[in-house]
């Protein structure tokens, strides 16, 4: 049985982190059974969630997930895409998650308002005499890698202006197909269906939302990939 590793299910999300919520999503699509286990953090092997633990192998990172899914159980997400999209959707991935993941990371741990809606909550398993200083230690953390990654080197007005370019490559990409895969999802759509659903959580308030949510086929996107396989979530 495939263990996954989680923050749980918080803001209205099937995970906080967009990453652990990508590797649940590619759990679906492949209809692979699995538990949930929100008690790992500690012994996340790259000191960062998601993992996962199957049959006694640990693997970490949302992609090195997909890689041991796709080679163990002989999944081929992609076979209906042409070489020349999956280059394009492979592309992309690495701009939203290396690029337009820092944007949001900056409106959700550095903005207080957004702070105190979201990310505070994740501190509750913390000792109540601690939590003061943890929350100032991380927070001081993500401040210092947003700064060493560069996007945290940015005014607010730059880093939304960087971050409404990728969110409009997205849409240009997704167009009036159903899926970044065509008719189907590939495995780019758990990665994108992920991180605009999450992108969209109403409990934060950021311009980067607003823009999303000006695009009609990105907003039916993530409606139609959570209705597909997460409508157990949806509906409770």
């Amino acid at each position: 049985m495939i263990i996954l590793f989680n923050y749980g299910r918080m803001l209205g999300l099937p995970d906080p982190s967009p990453f652990v919520f990508k590797a649940e999503l590619m759990l679906r699509m492949a209809n692979l059974p699995y538990e949930l286990n929100d008690n790992g953090f500690n012994k996340a092997p790259k000191g960062k969630l998601p993992y996962i633990t199957d049959d006694g192998v640990t693997v970490a990172d949302s992609l090195f997930i997909r890689f041991h899914i796709e080679q163990k159980y002989k999944i081929n997400f992609d076979a209906h895409v042409s070489g020349e999209r999956q280059a394009v959707l492979w592309a992309a991935e690495r701009m939203v998650e290396e690029h337009l993941y820092h944007g949001v990371v900056r409106d959700r741990w550095v903005d207080d308002r957004n702070f105190n809606a979201g990310p505070a909550h994740y501190f509750g398993k913390v000792p109540s005499l601690i939590r003061p200083l943890v929350i100032k230690m991380v927070r001081g953390h993500m401040k210092k890698a947003l700064k060493a990654h560069g996007m945290g080197r940015h005014s607010v007005a730059e880093i939304h202006r960087l971050c409404r370019a990728d969110i409009g490559v997205l849409a240009s990409i997704l167009g009036d197909r159903l899926y970044f895969g065509g008719d189907e999802p590939c495995g780019a759509d758990a990665c994108f269906g992920a991180f605009i659903t999450s992108l969209l959580c109403p409990v934060f308030e950021s311009p980067l939302r607003d823009d999303l949510a000006t695009h009609a086929n990105l907003l039916a996107y993530s409606e139609r990939m959570m209705a597909r396989y997460f409508a157990d979530f949806v509906t409770r």
